[in-house]
């Protein structure tokens, strides 16, 4: 337990970083071991609503895998994944709106307005925010989708007024069919059409290693060059390059820096904007 000098000194440390992001916008992709694990959600939670009180602009994406599957064995679809993406069939789709946009959604909502009415559940169908089309455009049946454009307008009315929005990776094109889109591209889009200070994505990894399998060669600092090297010579690989990529995408369209952090470390969110040293991976343009 800090004693009260300690504690003192910890919000003293924070106050430059306050300062600097108060009025600014954060986008955070939500998932991994931070949203299936009920205390570590609580934590996350609990970090939003601190950079929300302190005067910071936050908004949510979240997708909810683990969720989608659970839900498909109960009705006996197997998941199926062409390198790494899910392959999305009529029914597929069907139940991947109805857990994101029904389930995950409404379940963070709740959860952030426990204390205070702050949050607002949304996925991309809702006032045009994204329009979607397919991802494979060869393929019959696959839901699976690509941003096509964003309409920020709504999140700007909800920011403008104090709220949360909570956005669900879901997504329809102009015809109305629905799209599954990865959290990350959704998260990197709309960080990119805000103008966000940051991009922070929470996944399962300390952020960017040279071994993935040694936590202790974590590289803090990165930029563009950097990171576009590290792929070329297969450092980063498998889920960790749509990751880097929207990254990449969003730190070349006004983004200031985009970071990726370990959300089973409690606080993770905090450690990372509010001190120096940070937690995870800082990628800057």
């Amino acid at each position: 337990m800090l004693n009260n000098l300690e504690r003192a000194r910890v919000l003293s440390d924070a106050l430059p970083f306050i300062q600097r992001f108060y009025g600014r916008t954060i986008v955070v992709k939500y998932g991994g071991a931070a949203m299936k694990n009920l205390q570590l959600k609580f934590k996350v939670i609990e970090d939003i609503l601190f950079l929300s009180y302190i005067g910071i602009r936050i908004v949510i994406v979240h997708g909810g895998g683990p969720m989608i599957n659970h839900w498909l064995k109960k009705i006996d679809i197997e998941p199926r994944f062409l390198n790494g993406v899910r392959i999305t069939d009529k029914a597929t789709m069907e139940v991947v709106e109805m857990v994101l946009v029904g389930k995950v959604n409404k379940d963070l909502v709740t959860l952030l307005n426990r204390s205070c009415s702050v949050a607002v559940g949304l996925s991309g169908k809702d006032a045009n925010l994204i329009t979607a089309s397919s991802l494979f455009i060869n393929q019959i049946d696959n839901y699976t989708g690509k941003v096509e454009k964003v309409n920020v307008k709504i999140i700007d009315l909800l920011l403008d007024q104090g709220y949360i929005p909570v956005i669900a990776s879901v997504a329809a094109d102009l015809n109305g069919q629905a799209y599954n889109i990865n959290a990350d591209t959704v998260a990197g889009s709309i960080a990119e059409h805000l103008r966000a200070e940051k991009l922070v994505l929470l996944t399962d990894m300390p952020g960017i290693m040279k071994d993935i399998n040694s936590p202790s060669t974590l590289i803090k600092y990165l930029d563009i060059k950097e990171l576009q090297k590290l792929k070329k010579d297969q450092v980063i690989v498998g889920g960790m390059i749509p990751k880097v990529d929207c990254c990449i995408r969003a730190l070349q369209n006004n983004v200031n820096a985009a970071h990726i952090i370990d959300g089973s470390v409690e606080h993770a969110l905090l450690l990372e904007i509010l001190t120096s040293d940070g937690i995870g991976s800082m990628l800057i343009p």
